[in-house]
């Protein structure tokens, strides 16, 4: 890859993580100079950040206008529910299928840390680590497109979370985790969907409540948060970004 395709990956990255998060509400414009600022780049890497977000259904960015995080309407939301519920009970099936013992220890593991996040009261990062475990489980299916697919709906889902549902609930989410964790262990696949249908009915009914959020934040403080928290030594990150004078809300 080269330095020019890392540096966008690495952007889309931490944008992507920024919208999961919450930390970037729907409708929140993403100004080409401001991205670029943020994280070192031209503003045609900008664009291409930009066109990858919005083929996984994060950003929105018409021709000739500014860019946006996506904004999914209520209809759009329950469709994206419908299949994600769908993708989620083949891939309880073929992890069940290709189990190893080692996926125990790793997601058990995962549950941990959701744990570790909800008991020390870190919000966005219990909100990122819930969705993380259902993306883990995609990996372990081993369907390279299915794992796509799922990743990108998970992604969809905490989007719509920001824009209408009720704040997060790590407790419940730790708990039925740890259910479904249980269940893959005994090889018990349809009480593990039927735990599964039920976690996701669960988020679906949280987040499907017509609720808009506020979305008064300062842009530049949370570009720089996550920009700058992609340069830890020792892993593909971009180059810590000089932090330049927050902007006023946008």
């Amino acid at each position: 890859m080269s330095k020019k395709s890392t540096r966008v990956a690495l952007a889309c990255q931490a944008l992507r993580q920024a919208i999961i998060e919450q930390a970037l509400p729907p409708g929140t414009k993403l100004p080409e100079d401001e991205l670029g600022l943020r994280f070192g780049m031209s503003r045609t890497l900008v664009r291409e950040a930009l066109a990858q977000l919005q083929s996984e259904g994060l950003v929105d960015a018409p021709p000739r206008r500014t860019a946006t995080t996506a904004k999914p309407t209520l209809d759009q939301a329950r469709e994206i529910f419908e299949t994600r519920r769908m993708l989620e009970r083949e891939v309880v099936r073929l992890v069940i299928a290709r189990w190893r013992p080692q996926f125990g220890a790793d997601l058990e593991g995962h549950v941990r840390a959701e744990e570790t996040a909800r008991q020390a009261g870190e919000a966005r990062v219990s909100i990122r680590l819930a969705g993380e475990f259902h993306t883990r489980l995609g990996e372990m299916a081993g369907n390279s497109l299915l794992r796509r697919y799922l990743s990108e709906v998970v992604s969809r889902c905490s989007l719509i979370l920001a824009l209408y549902g009720r704040p997060h609930s790590a407790d419940c989410a730790v708990n039925e985790h740890r259910e479904i964790v249980a269940a893959l262990r005994a090889g018990n696949a349809e009480t593990a969907i039927r735990i599964m249908d039920h976690h996701i009915g669960s988020v679906e009914a949280r987040a499907l409540l017509d609720q808009g959020r506020d979305a008064g934040f300062d842009l530049g403080t949370v570009l720089s948060r996550y920009a700058s928290g992609l340069d830890e030594p020792g892993s593909a990150k971009v180059a810590r970004i000089p932090k330049a004078k927050a902007k006023g809300k946008r």
